[in-house]
């Protein structure tokens, strides 16, 4: 049993950074496809959410790491060059092609959901018929099928159309891509993926498991068992017992880390900076913190978005993004788009306890003018709610 910490928490912390592409300096030209491959490699997919009131959260990730870049840069890699496809891995996320045989098994993991199976077997001729539709017609919408307005009873109160479509979807024999509105389009695997990977022999379940393991690894430098598992939403049960064998193996280091209850494993790439000087704004589904009690252990920092409490209840705000500034997280801002007025508006500004607030918003006010002028945006605004709002003021006016 391990008892003496092999890692101090700062050690972790700068190791989680650097392992999520914190170290790597931004580019000082044009962004590119290079650089987008490189935060792939880094970071191994980007979740998807359809919240808009600031951006897409699939796009904010390489602005994170890269600073700005192209809008067209993502969608050009997903659906021109078609070196990423949206897939159901952490949640809805896009992830690098050649991942397709390590996350076949997980498709058919997730098919057991007893009320959506029990609809299908109801409404088979229509969920065959489906099929035979996006053969004949090409890719299609749900909203493209007959009856898009009647619901499939009440399972998520989606249309007859929707619920076929998303059953095809999880089992792997329809992909999609995205319409301006967000809108999901949908069409046969066989004419979205590159015929390599169709072709490629999926490895077995426990196979696949161990990969995604080490690369669920490799994004975290060093994580807990559940950390790791959670990254490709993997059953913890058989994890816990691939990662005591591939400790064993030597692929993975058993570590004991500061102030964790848990043991933890730490990648044999994992590097340890003496320091980092990173600074950027974080969408609440970045890979760095969507699990929240890892965020919790790693940076002390308990973060929640706030999306679904009445607005009355909520503590910083609606979708509040936090702010890494070096290698902790030092504050929490509640951002908009207006794009009438072409303002990005600061609701709410909020600094940790022992923050130096003129330093950090500082830092922060740097970042939100890069990003107003990424979202094409005249310039920011910044409320008077927060701790830090005054600051903040401040440092844009200077």
């Amino acid at each position: 049993m391990l008892t003496k910490a092999d890692l101090s928490i700062g050690e972790a912390r700068r190791i989680a950074l650097a392992a999520q592409g914190f170290v790597d300096p931004r580019p000082r030209g044009r962004v590119d496809i290079r650089h987008l491959r490189r935060v792939l490699d880094r970071i191994g997919l980007l979740q998807i959410d359809s919240v808009n009131v600031l951006v897409r959260s699939h796009y904010m990730p390489l602005f994170s790491r890269l600073g700005p870049y192209p809008h067209t840069l993502l969608d050009d890699a997903v659906y021109q060059r078609k070196e990423l496809y949206e897939t159901w891995a952490h949640e809805a996320s896009l992830v690098p092609v050649q991942r397709y045989p390590l996350l076949r098994h997980i498709m058919n993991a997730r098919m057991a959901w007893p009320r959506h199976r029990r609809w299908v077997e109801e409404n088979q001729e229509y969920v065959d018929s489906v099929l035979v539709e996006l053969e004949r017609r090409g890719p299609l919408a749900a909203s493209d099928l007959e009856e898009p307005g009647r619901r499939a009873g009440s399972w998520w109160q989606r249309s007859k159309g929707k619920t076929a479509m998303e059953w095809h979807f999880r089992r792997g024999a329809v992909m999609a891509q995205r319409r301006d509105n967000f809108e999901r389009v949908y069409d046969l695997t066989e004419r979205i993926m590159p015929r390599h990977n169709l072709e490629a022999e999926p490895p077995d379940e426990a196979t696949s498991q161990r990969e995604l393991l080490l690369l669920a690894a490799r994004s975290h430098g060093v994580g807990t068992a559940g950390d790791l598992a959670d990254y490709y939403r993997l059953p913890i049960v058989p994890c816990r017992a691939h990662l005591r064998d591939l400790a064993d193996e030597g692929a993975l280091r058993e570590v004991a880390v500061e102030g964790w209850r848990e043991r933890a494993y730490l990648h044999p790439q994992a590097q340890a900076p003496r320091s980092i000087n990173a600074r950027a704004l974080l969408t609440p589904f970045d890979s760095l913190i969507w699990e929240r009690k890892r965020t919790e252990r790693v940076f002390g920092f308990r973060y929640r978005i706030e999306i679904y409490v009445p607005e009355k209840q909520r503590q910083y705000g609606y979708y509040v993004l936090p702010f890494l500034h070096g290698d902790r997280l030092v504050a929490r801002v509640d951002l908009k788009s207006d794009r009438k007025a072409g303002r990005l508006q600061v609701k709410s500004a909020y600094a940790e306890e022992d923050t130096d607030e003129d330093e950090t918003a500082g830092a922060l006010a740097v970042e939100l003018r890069s990003m107003a002028a990424w979202l094409e945006l005249d310039g920011v605004s910044v409320g008077p709610r927060g701790n830090l709002a005054t600051a903040l003021r401040r440092a844009m006016r200077g």
